[in-house]
């Protein structure tokens, strides 16, 4: 029987209800009549008659659920389907050029029993371009209701289940039911996906997945996601059973994005501490290099439909509702909230700084109304109705204590209003004030601004001449939203500090006209200019840009379940295998083989850094092939070296990247040719020292020529930040030394300039050359930016007249990493089988040479 951790979840059915569901073709030759589909992925391009309405380009847009309104008949029980306009998914096809045609992948708000399922998608796909994701209601509860509502979205709103009663724990069954829904959208996308022109859109955390199921089935398939929710920081997301399952599935993305830095921060520290990846800036992007892929990171928080809200105001029954709640609050200030009831939002909070500013300013009784529209909850459970019953209590008894006869300081309206409904309180409150303790984004601040911004169907309306009064606003904003660093006009408070919301409100409700004016035309000059359709056509270009590279390089899938990957190669990049490199190593009659230490012959996170038996046994099986120039090519201080390698009379040392090397045991130490002066070193240390003892787990290393500060053991985090500290502060207090500031693998190194691995390379040739013995076989082997140097310079030898040409070069990098080498190997166990075959090459020559001169002798 199978364990629950062998459990390949990308080989699961498809659940009972999507199975019998009708396949969608990608086009159709006969308006509203389906053609036949086409199964087999091969034959996907065939030619297509030239009058068929075939776009140029295409997005299909994947989110939970479709943006579509579902409604039934009572006498009939037909279904009809109208389009959801204030769903985000639909507002931003409005970025896309004309010629792209933008399909919709996701669920419908309504149950469709199996027999109608096909008439429907029919439908829909007809009249709205949506292919609708049917889901059983068993499945549809455990997943979105149990795990992504109950689970998932408390935890990173960063709300951990520390008992049965604060959040749902962790539940197999409902991350299969999750895992299962999330394989259903891959199979609903993949019969309409065309993959070599579609750019698919995944959205929010209850797709998380889906992503490998995709680049499972197509390894070139474009992909991009974005969180709309908040990405807890490490120490909350580590506590998930699944954390590399999402994290993978996530980087089977081109691009991922997030609506602030902090969020993107917190992935990459995630993918930093549990994958050992690191990002790195190119011109501007920010990427994660994956197994030979590059995964951009995107930080752009949404924005509104402006054109769609600027017309609701425009409309006189907004205007009429405008003028008649100015009628109900005259000589009031009204202070709004809009919020979804949920236990984040921080309504009571909101409810108890507006008692205490009642109890505090006794002379703003009677004169601030609180007004709190709640949005029917997304979900349901035991923490909704927590919710519901503690805000009433709490506004029933502010409302008893401080109301009067026509005055009620907290009025709660339960919705859903309509958008026209929502933009009439709007427009006459003179704060808005959100206040949720944890949240993705948040837009309502946005649909205040411009709401208060107005249109002339407003002002005429409420009789006000636009040229002699500016308009106004005023946003009250917790610190720990999404919306908060691009509103740099609002008052930024903690929610759970009542007095200073309290202290807020009083400020908004007493700030001078001028000053609230240039508060809004701060906010509404950025609000404007970010709409949706900047935000999506931002990413959408982002998207196009991180896609460019996929058809220049070879692929191929690795791993299991969802540790599925694609390892991604460049058209020359290949693995080295002991049968490719052993014709030339037979064929070849003198040798240069250059190996690193660390991260080659060894493995990085070795406590024991001394070389293995095995290792000391091949190396002396290389070195006693005549043929051969064997040399450890290392960053370690020599008496390290020596020591270590004591029992290889014949290996060839380079010390300290170069600085110091011998040709055997019995050879003494030569110093690179270079003159050299180390008064520098006087400066480093002392630099060095303060981050060492600021850095757990952080050392320094001092050798000959160079000053090495290391940071593997600490926290992977701290070390990497401290790091890039640690660079910049070198950097510019030795600008006018005549060293060399890098960073390698967990160090940071100070060396003298022309000290590299590279140089060595160019030496150890040129010396072969003059002892008559040029190299006409060259095998090089290292795993980090050191190594780079030996690359580099082999590639440029080629090219120099004054370097011997030789005939096979093997230049190989550990790891399947960007690299100026032309081969990888995956690991240090693959080096040593590498080498231990070449050893037995060596082996088995001089027997074979034996038996042909006694051969020859019988003949």
């Amino acid at each position: 029987m199978l364990s629950r951790s062998c459990f390949d979840l990308l080989n699961l059915d498809p659940i009972e209800d999507f199975r019998t569901a009708t396949r969608i073709p990608r086009l159709m030759t006969v308006p509203r009549v389906i053609s036949e589909f086409e199964t087999d992925d091969n034959h996907q391009n065939d030619d297509v008659p030239a009058d068929s309405p075939v776009p140029h380009q295409r997005r299909i847009i994947v989110a939970n659920q479709l943006p579509i309104r579902a409604s039934r008949d009572a006498k009939t029980s037909k279904w009809s389907f109208e389009l959801d306009h204030d769903s985000l998914v639909l507002q931003l096809r409005d970025s896309f050029k004309p010629d792209v045609e933008v399909l919709y992948v996701g669920c419908l708000k309504a149950e469709i029993d199996p027999s109608e399922q096909d008439e429907v998608a029919s439908l829909l796909l007809h009249e709205f371009r949506c292919v609708p994701t049917f889901l059983s209601m068993d499945v549809q509860n455990k997943f979105y209701h149990g795990f992504c509502k109950h689970y998932l979205w408390p935890l990173f709103h960063y709300m951990l289940p520390m008992t049965p009663s604060h959040g749902a724990r962790f539940d197999r069954a409902l991350w299969q039911a999750y895992v299962s829904a999330n394989k259903a959208f891959a199979d609903r996308i993949i019969e309409v996906l065309n993959p070599d022109e579609d750019f698919v859109w995944i959205h929010d955390y209850h797709l998380m997945v889906l992503p490998t199921f995709l680049r499972k089935r197509y390894y070139r398939v474009k992909l991009g996601f974005f969180l709309h929710s908040p990405f807890p920081s490490s120490e909350i997301y580590r506590t998930i059973p699944v954390r590399e399952e999402i994290l993978r599935a996530l980087l089977n993305c081109d691009l991922i994005g997030f609506q602030i830095f902090d969020y993107a921060r917190h992935f990459l520290s995630c993918c930093s501490r549990m994958l050992g990846l690191h990002y790195e800036f190119k011109r501007g992007y920010m990427g994660l290099e994956y197994y030979g892929r590059t995964v951009s990171i995107k930080m752009l928080p949404v924005g509104i439909h402006m054109d769609q809200l600027q017309s609701v105001l425009s409309l006189e029954d907004t205007a009429r509702k405008v003028k008649q709640l100015k009628e109900e609050f005259e000589g009031k200030t009204v202070i709004l909230g809009v919020d979804d009831l949920d236990l984040f939002k921080g309504i009571s909070l909101k409810f108890l700084a507006m008692r205490q500013l009642l109890e505090e300013h006794q002379n703003l009784r009677g004169k601030v109304v609180f007004v709190q529209i709640t949005n029917p909850a997304r979900s349901r459970g035991k923490d909704v109705q927590d919710v519901l019953n503690e805000t009433s209590a709490i506004a029933k008894e502010i409302n008893q204590r401080y109301g009067e006869p026509g005055y009620q300081p907290i009025i709660v309206i339960n919705g859903p209003l309509t958008t026209q409904e929502k933009a009439a309180y709007y427009a006459i409150s003179e704060c808005c004030l959100v206040n949720a303790v944890r949240d993705g984004m948040n837009l309502v601040p946005y649909k205040y601004t411009v709401c208060r911004q107005g249109s002339p169907v407003l002002d005429r309306a409420l009789g006000i001449d636009e040229a002699d009064r500016p308009k106004t606003s005023v946003i009250i904003v917790s610190e720990f939203i999404g919306c908060s660093p691009s509103l740099s006009g609002a008052i930024r408070v903690n929610p759970w500090n009542i007095d200073a919301v309290s202290d807020a409100i009083n400020l908004a409700t007493t700030m001078p006209e001028a000053e609230k004016q240039f508060r809004h035309d701060k906010h509404y000059k950025y609000i404007s200019s970010h709409d949706v359709a900047y935000w999506a056509r931002s990413f959408d270009q982002d998207l196009e840009r991180a896609c460019r590279e996929h058809y220049r390089r070879r692929c191929w899938g690795i791993g299991l379940g969802l540790g599925f990957r694609v390892v991604a190669l460049g058209p020359n990049f290949r693995k080295l295998s002991v049968d490719h490199i052993a014709h030339a190593y037979k064929n070849a009659n003198s040798r240069l083989i250059l190996l690193d230490y660390d991260g080659t012959m060894t493995p990085q996170a070795s406590v024991d850094k001394a070389p293995s038996s095995e290792v000391i046994s091949v190396l002396n099986c290389l070195c006693n092939d005549p043929k051969n120039v064997v040399f450890i090519v290392s960053g370690r201080e020599k008496d390290s070296l020596s020591k270590w390698f004591s029992l290889c009379e014949k290996l060839g040392l380079s010390a300290e990247h170069g600085y110091l090397t011998r040709w055997a045991k019995d050879s003494p130490w030569e110093t690179c040719t270079l003159a050299m002066e180390f008064g520098w070193k006087n400066i480093v240390l002392p630099v060095m020292e303060p981050y060492t003892e600021a850095t757990d787990g952080s050392f320094i290393e001092q050798k000959e020529s160079a000053l090495v500060w290391h940071h593997q053991d600490a926290d992977p985090h701290f070390g990497s930040s401290q790091a890039k500290e640690l660079l910049d502060h070198l950097e510019s207090v030795l600008i006018n030394e005549p060293v060399v500031v890098k960073r390698g693998q967990h160090i940071v190194e100070v060396k003298p300039q022309g000290v590299s691995k590279g140089i060595v390379v160019q030496n150890l040739i040129s010396t072969m050359q003059s002892r008559g013995k040029p190299p006409d076989f060259l095998l090089c082997i290292g795993d980090d930016r050191s190594d780079e140097d030996m690359f580099k310079s082999i590639v440029h030898s080629s090219s120099n007249p004054s370097m011997p040409a030789i005939a096979e070069v093997f230049a190989c990098t550990v790891g399947q990493k960007p690299s100026m080498a032309k081969y990888y190997l995956d690991d240090t166990v693959d080096v040593i089988k590498l080498v231990q075959g070449l050893a037995a090459a060596s082996s088995t020559q001089p027997k074979l040479a034996q038996f042909q001169k006694s051969f020859e002798g019988f003949i």
